[in-house]
């Protein structure tokens, strides 16, 4: 896989995956089987984001994955935005249903119809849920993890009594997703406002956390939607407010989904496979027993005992106890993003010592037997905070702010690719109309990604036209 990264990023990503165990190709278009290792990546951000979820008293529920066709009509520009994706249930049988069934491509109808049948005062407000779930999209084009036909995520939905406070829970959203983002998955993003082009279908505003990854293209890690009363209007969500008056309630979705794993791979890893986050690694440590460990039974009892204590400690820790050589091991675990390695031999347990090796430093060490399980512990803590430094600082890297107009951006594109290098984001000016940022889409293959809430600088002239900016906007190739 030597220089794969680099000279196409796409298959070294596809290549690791699947040598990485975590995921296998479907009989299904556009599916995925998610292995054990890429799975329990997804149950460790379930984990993390279920803390958040119950320091905010929001519980999860669960619904049917089929949706009434005239449910997604209630919606117009809703259903619009779907119909292309929907794949729909019409037959059981030998029967023709009534009416058909769309595979839920999300909630907001369902859980209106819900919300207009469970909320009636002001008492019961505000009504907060989430919901762990699979979602149907049939994507044309797909990539495992990042975009698939049928996809996990998690969708909030909360209804209000005042815009205010529906506007603090959507953002209040967009910061969980941040914190995970950042600092358990050691990813940064950008936190901003998609334009209206960009906006959830139905949304009154749409805010989302955006990722870079190492080929300098972006994904959208997670997005929160503010609704206002549509959804309300649409399913007659009323309560009876503090006037004895009825009237609609103010409603918020937001989501974030298993493409998280996909930015996780894209952001961290390496020619060598997976880098995987401490705090989401399926494996923390791998204990390797080395040299003719066989002949001596006391090694194998000793890293047991290793096992038990770092276990204790709250750790995710195996014995690779096969006779493969020490070699093919270490390149096994490094493939498949094991953050630490330790090694141990007849020499380490004469010392009374072993060999640590992290996955994403170069140099090993070695450390004595007493206290291991602390050092460990620390290690663990620092590389954490050390692979989202280096993901900033390769982020920034990889920000150009000094291009003002379409020439030059065509320009920087062509350079980059004659460089071997990633175009990265950009930050320009946009006017608001959407004819220049289709412009933008159709000579560059830019997307808007959002207007940043805090923007390196601000732009002031328009990119496309060269009239005054109406705001500053982060663009880049997605997935």
């Amino acid at each position: 896989m030597t220089n794969l990264q680099k000279e196409d990023f796409s298959k070294w990503y596809l290549q690791t995956i699947q040598k990485a165990d975590l995921m296998d190709y479907s009989p299904v278009r556009g599916c995925i089987v998610f292995k054990a290792d890429g799975y329990e990546l997804w149950e460790h951000i379930q984990e993390d984001f279920n803390k958040w979820l119950r320091t905010q008293d929001i519980r999860n529920v669960y619904f049917p994955m089929l949706i009434p066709k005239h449910f997604l009509e209630k919606e117009e520009e809703h259903v619009e935005g779907f119909a292309p994706e929907l794949p729909w249930l019409t037959r059981v049988g030998d029967e023709d249903l009534e009416e058909p069934y769309a595979l839920r491509p999300t909630s907001e109808t369902l859980i209106g119809d819900a919300f207009a049948n469970w909320i009636n005062s002001y008492r019961d407000l505000p009504y907060e849920i989430n919901q762990w779930a699979n979602v149907f999209r049939w994507e044309k084009k797909t990539m495992p993890f990042l975009r698939t036909s049928e996809f996990l995520w998690q969708e909030g939905h909360t209804a209000h009594e005042s815009e205010e406070d529906a506007r603090v829970r959507t953002m209040s959203a967009l910061e969980a997703y941040a914190d995970m983002c950042e600092n358990t998955l050691a990813i940064p993003v950008y936190r901003g406002q998609k334009t209206p082009s960009e906006r959830f279908a139905g949304a009154v505003d749409t805010y989302s956390v955006e990722a870079m990854m190492r080929d300098g293209k972006a994904v959208q890690a997670g997005t929160s939607h503010y609704l206002g009363q549509n959804f309300a209007k649409a399913f007659d969500i009323k309560f009876l407010n503090r006037n004895n008056e009825h009237e609609h309630v103010y409603t918020t979705s937001w989501g974030s989904s298993t493409r998280l794993i996909g930015s996780l791979i894209m952001v961290h890893g390496d020619e060598q496979g997976l880098v995987l986050p401490p705090k989401v690694a399926p494996t923390q440590v791998i204990l390797i027993p080395v040299g003719p460990w066989q002949k001596q039974p006391e090694i194998l009892d000793r890293l047991r005992e290793l096992k038990a204590s770092l276990t204790e400690k709250g750790l995710r820790v195996r014995i690779d106890e096969t006779d493969n050589t020490p070699g093919f091991k270490f390149n096994e675990w490094e493939l498949k993003g094991a953050p630490l390695r330790v090694e141990f031999g007849p020499r380490d347990l004469e010392n009374n010592q072993a060999v640590l090796k992290m996955r994403d430093l170069d140099d090993k060490e070695s450390v004595s037997l007493d206290g291991i399980e602390d050092h460990i512990v620390e290690q663990l803590d620092v590389m954490q905070k050390r692979l989202l430094e280096s993901a900033r600082k390769r982020y920034a890297e990889n920000e150009h702010t000094d291009i003002d107009t379409l020439d030059e951006l065509k320009a920087h594109i062509e350079k980059s690719k004659e460089a071997g290098e990633t175009p990265g984001f950009v930050l320009i000016g946009w006017d608001g109309t959407e004819e220049t940022e289709a412009k933008i889409k159709e000579e560059t293959g830019f997307t808007t990604r959002n207007i940043p809430f805090n923007p390196p600088m601000e732009k002031t002239v328009d990119i496309v036209t060269g009239k005054p900016a109406k705001h500053t906007v982060w663009i880049a190739r997605a997935y």
